[in-house]
């Protein structure tokens, strides 16, 4: 009878460090996120005291009206000009961009790991959340 070819299995230590490493990366950028999410609420409140005491200034804030920058473009120059709302933005872009960083380096494990089949449907998973990020875009 013909048995399939079984692949070897890596070494224990090998899945442990990729574990580690996959982990570490997961509470970085979720510790990252949640540090510039509440340092650009923290700024946002310096720069606009008045949140703090006028209730119409604090709806103003939470309106769904209010401008967020929408663009790269736009996040970057506010990070520049020390807006509120644009450190907001990139802890959220951080936020999101952390399991995809999470996917790419499962790839390099897998590439290691000499799995190909893991590495075709990584690279597919990657491909795919990188096609979604470029087709996709916010209507408003």
């Amino acid at each position: 009878m013909n048995e399939p070819a079984s692949r070897p299995n890596p070494p224990a230590e090998l899945v442990h460090k990729v574990e580690l490493i996959i982990s570490n990366i997961l509470r970085g950028g979720v510790i990252l996120s949640l540090l510039l999410i509440v340092s650009g609420t923290t700024l946002s409140f310096v720069h606009h005291s008045d949140y703090l005491s006028r209730p119409s200034d604090t709806k103003r804030l939470i309106s769904s009206k209010t401008e967020f920058p929408h663009t790269l473009k736009e996040t970057l120059a506010g990070v520049r000009q020390d807006r509120g709302q644009a450190v907001i933005v990139v802890g959220l872009l951080a936020l999101i961009a952390t399991p995809v960083i999470r996917v790419g380096v499962s790839i390099v494990a897998f590439v290691i790991e000499k799995d190909a089949i893991f590495v075709a449907l990584t690279t597919l998973v990657f491909a795919l959340l990188l096609l979604s990020f470029f087709l996709g875009k916010a209507e408003g």
